[in-house]
Formats: structure tokens, sequence, C-alpha cells
């Protein structure tokens, strides 16, 4: 194996990485699904962003949940942020 292909291989270059996911609007907050690639699959996760006031809050989620397609993994994503949101609220920005 050449050096640069070595080296390339070592930085990640040429890993496939999934196509972005389109935000969705939920009750005046965005979600993002960003399912994350783990082996063969793809695990839930994402990012729940609001404005409040005039700052920009937001909180990732990654559960445990896993799917074989991106797609299916997007479409878990922004189901379960819409549960965190439901049941959180602005609570979910508190640290």
């Amino acid at each position: 194996m050449a050096i640069g292909s070595l080296f390339k291989k070592f930085l990640g270059a040429g890993a496939s990485t999934p196509p972005a996911a389109e935000t969705v609007d939920y009750n005046g907050y965005q979600i993002q699904p960003q399912p994350k690639q783990q082996g063969g699959q793809f695990v839930t996760a994402g990012i729940i962003r609001k404005t409040i006031g005039e700052q920009l809050k937001e909180q990732t989620f990654i559960r445990a949940d896993t799917h074989t397609s991106f797609d299916d993994a997007c479409a878990h994503s922004v189901r379960k942020a819409q549960q965190i949101i439901d049941e959180q609220g602005d609570r979910l920005f508190e640290h």
C-alpha cells in the first residue's frame, strides 16, 4: 500500500458519510436528524434547536436504537426528538 493511500485511510478519507438530513420544524423547535453510522447500521441521533430570547439553544441526543437504513434512522430520530420535546420542553436546555 502506498504511503499516500495509507495516510488517507488513517485520516478517514474515503469513508462513506451519510447524506445530510432535512431539518424538521416542530412546535417552535428545529429538529436536525443526524443518525450515526455504526458498523452496517445507523444509530438514532440528532440535534434539537430553539431560539430563546435572542440566543440559539441546542441539545444533542443519541439513543441505542439501530436501523438498517439512513432514512429509517432519520424518521425515528425525528419521532424521538418530538417525544423529548413533548416531555421536557424548554427544560431540555437547562444544564
